[in-house]
């Protein structure tokens, strides 16, 4: 394939960039050998240890950590080098894989010993993650995004088609500890190609902000920004029934089919195959359908397929399932994370990504948790019934919460704020400061306004705003006062380059009811901070 058969909406366009080129290949190399590791892992729990609830636990493990960390990895990786933390984050899991490949060459593993280090290769992954996504968008324009997800879920899948055949003629002809090995030697890729990366970094000339404080604003953002409220939403709904799949397909191979390590290999290699031709046709689907059609269509089909893998035990048919699995999958999982990225600005976005990543890993955590303990007690095959029927119900559900309305929002950075005159300068950590507005309003507008000013308020809160009103003068009733208090000078001074294109639309609509000469009046108030010794707070 040349350049020149890449048109500038094709799937494949994103591949001009040398740099997302680059990091494509070697992800995907990197991909494989996590595929090899996952299958390998999951392949020794079943021969260390027959229990459903022991092999289910694996799939918890790796889902634990994103639970934990997820957050705290989002709100490091909008505030550090985003190159230097994929760096440690790749070693990290190269070490700990390479661990484990010697620990299992040696005959040491055990369950637990397993479990452990599923958990510590998954803190890696976990810390890796947000960050890994966050990237893209500085490495496509944004009209590429869509293909530049698809061309990830791409080498997910294509690495799922690999991998798993790969690690079980690896396992049949060696060892399973060599898989481990192998996948150790993956990360190399991936660090060279980030090593190489002359990353530009954008400056500013406020400080860094601190790692609790952007923990806080991550979270303050979600839960003001009800555009990502619906992702999370849509992806609680479709993981905590989904993940029965994922947690019970190796007992299901094993046990059910009698499959030996190459045999899974392959089921699995048919996911990764459907997978792969799904990033084909969603972007033929998605001009001819809307994102909400195509993720409830793609969930219902999964159900569908759970409920045929619940009652059929014939290996050609289920390699058959699991090939429309991977189109089904792939179909949801793509339009969800294209739609966590384009639900937030810049700034949060690492965060907003970390925290459906949460969503995401603690369904799966959850539901491999349920569904691993019901097929204990009653079975493989009714807990993947019960599980498909609880997706296929959950698509009427959330059908309210519409994914559409995510990308008719334009969030880059308006930076229409001017700043009032002041007297002196704070320091960057002086607060908490009180910004009023104050509008001049008729009477008879007076309802209208006020609603208006409750859309502005989630604006506000979400950007940096710990406390928010609007009062109406007694003595004056056409004198309203807005009013919110930000924790520190430095964050008011974040909220001028937060405010986006599509903020501005609904603070001009709540403005247009002012009825005053002038714009309504600014000001900004420091608390008046009095320390023995020291008097009053003084200029920065």
């Amino acid at each position: 394939m040349n350049a020149s058969t890449i048109t500038p909406t094709s799937t494949w366009s994103p591949l001009r960039q040398p740099v997302f080129r680059a990091l494509w290949m070697a992800s995907a190399v990197s991909s494989i050998g996590t595929w090899m590791h996952d299958v390998g892992a999951a392949w020794l729990m079943t021969s260390l240890s027959p229990s459903p609830f022991l092999v289910a636990l694996m799939q918890a493990a790796s889902s634990l950590p994103f639970f934990l960390l997820a957050l705290p990895a989002g709100a490091i990786a909008d505030v550090v080098d985003r190159r230097k933390m994929l760096l440690f984050t790749q070693g990290w899991m190269l070490v700990v894989a390479a661990l484990l490949g010697v620990l299992t060459v040696t005959g040491i593993t055990t369950p637990w010993i397993l479990l452990v280090l599923t958990f510590a290769l998954s803190v890696g992954s976990a810390m890796n993650m947000p960050v890994w996504q966050a990237i893209v968008p500085e490495l496509v324009a944004k009209e590429e995004l869509s293909s530049a997800v698809t061309l990830s879920g791409i080498v997910i899948n294509l690495s799922r088609s690999i991998g798993p055949a790969v690690a079980g003629i690896v396992i049949a002809a060696t060892s399973t500890g060599v898989v481990f090995l192998l996948n150790a030697a993956s990360f190399v890729a991936v660090m060279l190609v980030l090593y190489r990366w002359q990353r530009t970094t954008q400056t500013s000339a406020l400080p860094a902000e601190r790692f609790v404080g952007a923990i806080q604003a991550g979270i303050r953002y979600a839960r003001f920004a009800p555009l990502l409220q619906t992702v999370y939403i849509r992806t609680a709904a479709y993981i905590l029934f989904a993940s029965a799949l994922f947690a019970l397909l190796p007992l299901l191979g094993r046990r059910e089919l009698g499959l030996d390590a190459l045999g899974y290999g392959i089921i699995l290699g048919f996911w990764g195959i459907g997978g792969l031709t799904g990033a084909f046709i969603i972007p033929k689907v998605r001009q001819k359908t809307s994102i909400d059609h195509l993720v409830a269509g793609a969930s219902l089909l999964m159900g569908a397929m759970m409920l045929v893998l619940a009652s059929v035990r014939n290996v050609y048919l289920i390699c058959g399932v699991m090939f429309v699995v991977g189109i089904a999958s792939l179909s949801v999982m793509v339009s969800l994370s294209v739609s966590a990225q384009t639900a937030v600005p810049t700034w949060v976005r690492a965060r907003a990504i970390a925290t459906q990543m949460l969503v995401f890993q603690g369904c799966m955590a959850l539901g491999s948790l349920l569904w691993g303990a019901i097929a204990q007690r009653t079975g493989i095959s009714t807990a993947l019934t019960a599980a498909a029927i609880g997706l296929m119900v959950c698509v009427g559900l959330t059908t309210r919460y519409r994914l559409r309305c995510v990308e008719k929002f334009d969030l880059s950075a308006s930076l229409h704020w001017n700043q009032p005159i002041q007297a002196f300068e704070p320091c960057p950590n002086d607060g908490p400061v009180m910004v009023t507005l104050e509008y001049r309003i008729d009477a008879d507008n007076a309802e209208e306004f006020t609603k208006a000013m409750q859309a502005l308020s989630l604006i506000r809160r979400r950007d940096g705003a710990i406390q928010w009103g609007l009062y109406q003068d007694l003595s004056d009733p056409g004198r309203f006062v807005e009013t919110m208090v930000v924790e520190s000078w430095a964050e008011h001074k974040r909220q001028f380059e937060r405010v986006t294109n599509s903020d501005r639309v609904i603070e001009d609509r709540a403005r247009a009811f002012h009825v005053g000469d002038t714009p309504p009046k600014v000001s900004q108030m420091i608390y008046a901070d009095y320390v023995e010794g020291r008097g009053m707070r003084q200029p920065c």
